[in-house]
């Protein structure tokens, strides 16, 4: 054994008890704004706000509003596509909120925490803001009941640890019902991101999926798990039993203590950020992002900046618990800023990381 490998082994284990401490710390950690924008409310999510914005479906906000609030979530790397929403929702005559992880004081209203946990801060911010506080507490509610489950403490009967077990070695076919796409979509981000795994998600009609797929080579089905994510549908129910005789095995993943709607679906998607993170961990591999992620995210958002400090950015660090910051926004709000934000610039060598 090679002189670096306790090295490795711990660095391995403090990116992966690092990412298990945030997670532990998440429900109830956004302290943004909670008073309720004008209604209508529309939503787009680009970049890093993108997987928020489609569980956020589950409130039932339109895609545009040509009146009331627009929520316009974003990143750096995207941040001409967020331009572009926020300038078409108020020339159409809505109101843009802007909430990004980053960019030009003058362009973003809500700030919050950067990387994979994002999710939950995008969430947030717009089920209080477009009315929804009942939701939001019920949310935090049920992600805090899963922590106490999750945690790397309970060896035993550990939910996330046993599925991560269960995934271990497998590729994960992930199905859900139709009105319920988003959480394909979000155990995939998952999986990849932290668990460094390739998950299958199957949207649209199943039954031609799953009673076609593998037809042609049984053998695909081997070393294959379904994943049926939340409640089920009679479409939903019948793949299930084509798939029984096709693939490996099959797990329900329902919403933990009956929840329904978007705590629901934002509690199923911090239960997949558990299960991504014990599997990473079984894979000795850092749940941590990947550092090409990072470079091709700072590529796309153009990091760095003029040296006299004419362009000036803010963000939030990855996976930081820090509370949102809110003020009007213009550039103003970067010369009120305290000691406390000076490492908030997005100066790339200042970025804590996961």
């Amino acid at each position: 054994m090679s002189d670096s490998t306790p090295d490795h082994a711990a660095e391995f284990h403090a990116a992966s008890g690092g990412l298990l401490r945030l997670l532990s710390a998440l429900p109830g950690s956004y302290d943004g704004p909670q008073t309720p924008e004008a209604a209508p409310y529309g939503l787009v999510g680009v970049g890093e706000g993108t997987l928020a914005a489609h569980l956020l479906q589950a409130l039932a906000l339109p895609s545009l509003t040509r009146a009331g609030t627009q929520f316009v979530l974003g990143s750096p790397d995207v941040a001409a596509a967020a331009t572009d929403y926020a300038d078409l929702s108020e020339v159409a005559g809505a109101t843009a909120r802007r909430i990004s992880t980053g960019g030009r004081p003058g362009e973003i209203d809500v700030l919050v925490p950067g990387g994979p946990l994002s999710t939950y801060h995008f969430a947030q911010a717009v089920a209080y803001a477009s009315g929804h506080a009942d939701e939001a507490a019920q949310a935090d509610a049920a992600l805090a009941a899963l922590a106490l489950r999750c945690a790397p403490n309970v060896e035993e009967n550990n939910p996330a640890r046993d599925l991560a077990w269960s995934l271990w070695g497998r590729t994960p076919l992930l199905l859900a019902a139709s009105d319920a796409d988003a959480l394909p979509h979000a155990w995939q981000q998952l999986l990849a991101r932290t668990g460094k795994t390739l998950a299958v998600p199957l949207l649209g009609d199943l039954l031609p999926l799953v009673s076609g797929a593998f037809d042609a080579r049984h053998e695909q089905g081997d070393a294959k798990v379904a994943l049926i994510l939340g409640d089920t549908d009679p479409s939903l129910l019948l793949a299930r039993e084509v798939l029984d005789s096709r693939i490996d095995e099959i797990i329900h993943v329902p919403a933990p203590d009956g929840a329904q709607g978007y705590p629901a679906a934002l509690a199923l998607w911090y239960f997949g950020a558990w299960v991504a993170a014990y599997l990473a961990e079984r894979y000795g591999a850092e749940p941590a992002d990947p550092a090409v992620l990072a470079r091709a995210q700072a590529t796309l958002s153009g990091e760095g900046g003029s040296e006299d400090g004419g362009d000036l950015r803010l963000t939030a660090p990855r996976d930081d618990l820090r509370r949102t910051r809110v003020d009007d926004a213009g550039p103003d709000w970067a010369d009120a800023r305290d000691e406390d934000d000076e490492d908030d610039l997005d100066d790339p060598d200042d970025r804590e990381e996961d």
